[in-house]
């Protein structure tokens, strides 16, 4: 998928670049990492929501469409499609923007179910938006 038949569902909350470290001798980007920032950006935009610590809860399926590569950015979107009494439920999209291009490839897609906590670390309401 290219920028000219799909674009990224969501707000833009995490853009890095994928490292030498992180990947496997072939050069590509290890899923774990990948999953790492997708969890991060999910950590940023529920603390935002939330105004406060939150944790992930749960991660539905995620299945890789394509790789990345060393030198590619990635680029997490996210959206909050739900917000229950304590939690949150996040959309997220991981797109690479290809090496020394404009090419904006989908890598993978999954929900992540986050929960607010208080200062003991126990689940709190969520505020009002």
């Amino acid at each position: 998928m290219t920028a000219t038949t799909q674009t990224p569902t969501g707000e833009l909350t995490l853009r890095t670049l994928a490292m030498p470290a992180d990947a496997n001798a072939a050069g590509d980007i290890f899923g774990g990492w990948v999953m790492a920032q997708m969890d991060l950006a999910c950590g940023i935009r529920a603390a935002e929501r939330a105004r406060g610590r939150v944790v992930t809860a749960a991660v539905q399926e995620m299945a890789f469409a394509m790789p990345v590569k060393i030198g590619d950015t990635l680029c997490v979107y996210t959206e909050i499609s739900r917000v229950g009494r304590t939690s949150m439920t996040l959309k997220v999209e991981t797109w690479a923007q290809r090496y020394l291009t404009h090419v904006m490839e989908k890598v993978t897609e999954a929900t992540f179910v986050m929960v607010a906590l208080d200062a003991d670390g126990k689940p709190t309401p969520v505020p009002e938006a």
